[in-house]
């Protein structure tokens, strides 16, 4: 092979690489960084979540920006081009904590920032603005409940008219086995409005019931009325119906339970269906229900909610400056 095909061939083996270098740079997917941002303290039991830190990831390459949700979490996507193993700068910033500015690389792992406040609760209040007293805190809560009302029993009877012995000859409707002739009979009771049925039963009480069978036993969807459709190939039978009628009433339960307090937050979870959550207080001694609304705005406390995959909530409310928890 003479020097000038061979210095073609490498050429060309080289090109091939570098394209295939540019192809896999091209679409290597932007690089992800996940943590989350607590509060610092020497008790695991005080480092809450922080909500709303706005954090920067820089390298010389670009910038990206994230912000904490409730649980604190936050998911950051770097430009591409970054790769792992290389030098980021990560920021973090609020407004009640201090600046944070963390020398990292870039990698898979879990980010854990710890933020010191501004204001620590251990500085003592002064004689001159002293603190609110928060106490026997509670939480209170609505969800819907359905009883029900026992309104009395439906009986019924009816008749599957035929004679048995009588060959079907393909005229349907005949027996299972296509031989004898057969017949439909059928009922559908009515709980009246507003009621439904409970526990329907269906029973064969008089004639040759073994050549009979159940085709339909089913409520409606609204379980207002119950049908029933019964084959028979013999002589005439008789059927008995039976079935508790109630009425299903919807009512409002209140509920109760107890927050968790560690250090200047309090900690509660309610489930996916609690409705118009209210925290009964006393502040100083006087007893005071405060409504948790949309906003979750409190006079003595800055409340976030997160929500979970079950869609119950967690919320934690942290004191304001001039309260304290008793």
């Amino acid at each position: 092979m003479s020097r000038g095909k061979t210095l073609t061939i490498w050429a060309a083996v080289i090109f091939g690489m570098a394209a295939i270098v540019v192809l896999v740079m091209h679409r290597r997917q932007p690089v992800t960084l996940r943590g989350a941002v607590l509060q610092q303290d020497p008790d695991p039991n005080k480092q809450l979540p922080l909500a709303n830190v706005e954090i920067t990831a820089t390298n010389a390459l670009g910038e990206g920006h994230s912000v904490s949700n409730a649980a604190g979490y936050f998911t950051l996507t770097l430009p591409k081009g970054l790769r792992r193993r290389q030098p980021v700068l990560l920021q973090f910033r609020h407004q009640d904590y201090r600046p944070l500015d963390w020398d990292d690389f870039i990698s898979d792992k879990v980010y854990v920032a710890r933020m010191v406040p501004n204001h620590p609760e251990t500085a003592a209040p002064t004689k001159q603005h002293p603190e609110s007293m928060i106490s026997n805190t509670r939480i209170r809560y609505s969800v819907k409940a359905t009883t029900e009302a026992d309104i009395g029993t439906a009986v019924k009877t009816f008749q599957v008219v035929n004679t048995g012995n009588v060959r079907c000859n393909k005229q349907l409707p005949c027996s299972p086995d296509g031989k004898w002739k057969a017949n439909f009979g059928s009922l559908s009771l009515d709980a009246g409005e507003g009621n439904e049925f409970r526990n329907a039963r269906v029973a064969c009480i008089a004639g040759p019931c073994p050549f009979t069978r159940v085709e339909q036993e089913s409520p409606t969807q609204e379980r207002r009325h119950f049908n029933i459709v019964v084959r028979n190939w013999s002589d005439t039978t008789t059927f008995l119906v039976e079935a508790e009628v109630v009425r299903p009433m919807a009512n409002d339960m209140v509920r109760e339970t107890y927050p968790v307090i560690f250090g200047r937050a309090l900690n509660f979870s309610l489930p996916a269906s609690a409705e118009g959550p209210s925290i009964e207080a006393e502040v100083d001694g006087t007893a005071i229900v405060f409504p948790l609304g949309p906003e979750l705005l409190l006079r003595w406390a800055d409340c976030h909610v997160g929500i979970d995959r079950d869609l119950s909530r967690t919320y934690r409310c942290e004191l304001k400056p001039g309260f304290q928890f008793r």
